[in-house]
Parts: structure tokens; sequence; C-alpha cells
């Protein structure tokens, strides 16, 4: 069987160029085109995710063993219909990106926290805190999306089964400086700015299961906000950080 081909190698060398460029109306056209399709074929997803289940409760009950290369087929259709729901979902979270939520100061703090109540942290992995700022103004739930997608960035590509992954703030001048610091492998300098295009990935998805949309998810939200996202290598030891600059809130 032939090895997923990362989608980082595969650019069409018109859109590593930037592309043509396409007028606001027409974004939002295709993010709205976005929206409805993947909500659509989502349906039909859980449909194809539900069926090998389905198929296996029928052989289980009329008394025929699932083993051997049966077995092997239903573990790699399970494996691609979830997959392909995972990208589903992270299209949806892009096509929602600044619609239908309220704007207002939000303390970065208290949106950590709950978004720390949906994260399973793996054991082995530690979670630390430090921010000397804590307000942005932004749409509550744009705010807790970035947070998610931060954070589970950083664990999802960790390659040690233990790492420590530090979220802090804090103000420079007018803007405030968003760091989420892990002990990860780290990211090779030439594919920094890579990994914000949407569907990337470094490595093969069969060894590390996303759907690349991450870091594109972060910087599309930071750019909505009038801020900027970028990653670099962590100073204080190996791995990667990710920093999202924004307007900063009066009163921080």
């Amino acid at each position: 069987m032939s090895r997923h081909i990362p989608r980082s190698l595969q650019k069409d060398p018109a859109c590593a160029s930037g592309g043509p460029i396409i007028p606001e109306s027409s974004s939002r056209d295709f993010e709205e085109f976005i929206y409805l399709i993947s909500h659509d074929v989502r349906a039909s997803v859980r449909a194809l995710i539900e069926l090998p289940q389905w198929i296996c409760e029928d052989l289980e009950e009329a008394g025929l063993p699932i083993s051997g290369t049966m077995r092997e087929h239903i573990d790699l259709m399970n494996r691609h219909t979830g997959r392909l729901d995972r990208m589903l979902v992270d299209l949806l979270t892009y096509s929602r990106v600044g619609r239908m939520q309220h704007v207002g100061r939000i303390d970065l703090s208290e949106a950590l926290g709950e978004v720390m109540e949906e994260i399973k942290l793996p054991a082995g992995f530690t979670l630390i805190r430090g921010f000397d700022a804590r307000h942005v103004v932004m749409g509550d739930r744009d705010v807790l999306t970035l947070l998610s997608a931060l954070v589970n960035n950083a664990i999802r590509h960790h390659d040690r089964d233990h790492g420590k992954v530090i979220v802090s703030a804090h103000a420079i001048r007018n803007e405030i400086v968003l760091r989420v610091r892990d002990d990860g492998p780290g990211i090779p300098e030439g594919y920094r700015q890579r990994v914000f295009e949407a569907m990337t990935t470094l490595r093969p998805r069969d060894e590390v299961e996303g759907s690349g949309m991450g870091l594109a998810i972060v910087r599309k939200i930071a750019t909505l906000y009038g801020g900027t996202a970028d990653v670099h290598e962590n100073p204080d030891s190996r791995g990667t950080v990710a920093e999202v600059r924004l307007p900063l809130a009066r009163g921080n």
C-alpha cells in the first residue's frame, strides 16, 4: 500500500507563489460554499463511519469471525472515514471564523480554562500558564477556537510520550503577545510559513492524525482581528513557539 505524500510536498507552483488575488466578496462566497458543502457531506460521512460498525455487529450475530484481512480492511475503512470527518469538521471551523458570535473583551485565562475542559491532556504532559496580560477584543467562539488549535497543535505533533506546553501572554506597546511553547521536535526554518497553509502536514497522516488545518485557522483568526501569527524556534529548549500578536485591549 502506498504511503500518504505530505501535502506540503504537493503544492502547485502557482499556489506556492501566492496565486491570484481574490476579491473579498468572492472570498466570502467561497467560504459560504465551503460551509454548506462541508455540512452536507459530513452527514454522509457520519453514515460511512457507522456502516462498518453495523456490518461487524451483523457478522458477529451470524457467528462469523472477523479476522485476518477482513479485520484489516474494516480498520482501514474506519481510519480513513474518521480522518475525512476530522477534515470536514476543521473546514467547517475555518469557514465559521468571524461568523455569528458576540465580539467583546475576552479574558484569555478564563477562555483557556474552558478550552482545557474539552482537551484531554495526555498522561505525562503538563500545561503551564503565565498571563501578564489577559484581555483581547475578539469573538467569544473565535478565541476558544484559537486557543484550542494552538494547544492541540503543540500536543499532537509532539514526538515523545511526555512533554510541557507553556501558554503565556504579555503586553508589548500596543499589542498583546500570546505564545504557546512546546518541547517537541520543532519545525525546520524552511517550513515555518508553509505550516500556516491549509491542508499542510509535514509528516504523513499515517504517522500523525490531523487535517493540516490547525495553524491555518490560527492565522485566519489572527488576521481577522488585525494581528499576526508566526512560529519560531523555542529559545529555551527543543521545540516550537507559536506566537499570535493582537491589538491590546484597554484595561490590560
